[in-house]
């Protein structure tokens, strides 16, 4: 059931990390078929690369030039990239910053780090129960499915229904945590949502709003890259679905 907002943000805008070290180390697995990303940090401390840093302040410029209300609230996922994004697009501006695992990336379990062809090749009873269970529902040893991730962001979403009335809250994120949201808010259907990943990668540090309207918040902007556009700082995405072991097919 799509929920309903007769109380809570008037305002929330999800905004993903800008490009990161692990993008760049999963290009280059997949553009040389490799199995595994040239990457040894663990994903939590995956840091922004250059441009990553550039597009993070290309967020900040767009605020103090009024290209979007300034945030009541701000919550980010502690992960390094998405931390370190929200605290650039923020310098300045007076806006208090608090994390929240709830809003990490999706756990990959033993297959973070991998490609797809080396998921394939080193765990083919894996890529056959994916196939079997389908990619919203399918947990990665030690990992977490699409599912788990709704749950934490239905938890979120929960506590932000109290206290936070009236409040523009900005969330920073990651790619699949932002679909799930849109699952969530919008009630998208399993298969509508994946054909959706499938075909759109969000770009980094572009910004998805959504505004309360009545009982609901309704989507007005997706994966928006004004931002970064107005810096003209290099608008970036993963060429297919993202890395670090989610892609096996």
């Amino acid at each position: 059931m799509r929920p309903r907002w007769s109380s809570g943000p008037s305002e929330l805008v999800l905004v993903r990390h800008g490009e990161s070290v692990g993008n760049h180390a999963d290009l280059q697995a997949r553009e040389s078929g490799a199995e595994y990303l040239d990457l040894d940090a663990r994903d939590a401390d995956v840091e922004l690369s250059d441009t990553g840093h550039a597009q993070a302040r290309a967020v900040n410029a767009w605020l103090r030039e009024g290209g979007a209300e300034l945030p009541d609230v701000v919550i980010a996922s502690p992960y390094r990239r998405a931390a370190e994004t929200a605290r650039l697009a923020l310098d300045g501006l007076g806006t208090d910053l608090v994390l929240d695992e709830r809003l990490r990336e999706r756990d990959l379990g033993i297959f973070d780090g991998m490609t797809g062809v080396g998921i394939r090749a080193r765990h083919p009873e894996e890529a056959e129960r994916r196939e079997k269970l389908g990619k919203f529902y399918y947990q990665p040893p030690s990992g977490e499915s699409w599912a788990d991730v709704v749950l934490r962001i239905r938890s979120l979403l929960t506590d932000l229904r109290e206290g936070y009335d009236g409040a523009r809250v900005w969330l920073f994120s990651h790619q699949a945590v932002i679909m799930s949201f849109r699952y969530v808010l919008e009630e998208v259907a399993e298969q509508d949502l994946l054909e959706l990943d499938r075909k759109i990668q969000i770009p980094n540090a572009s910004v998805t709003t959504y505004r309360r309207s009545g009982d609901h918040l309704e989507l007005v902007d997706f994966a928006d890259t004004t931002a970064v556009d107005k810096a003209e700082a290099a608008v970036t995405r993963e060429p297919s679905q993202g890395g670090r072991g989610d892609e096996q097919a």
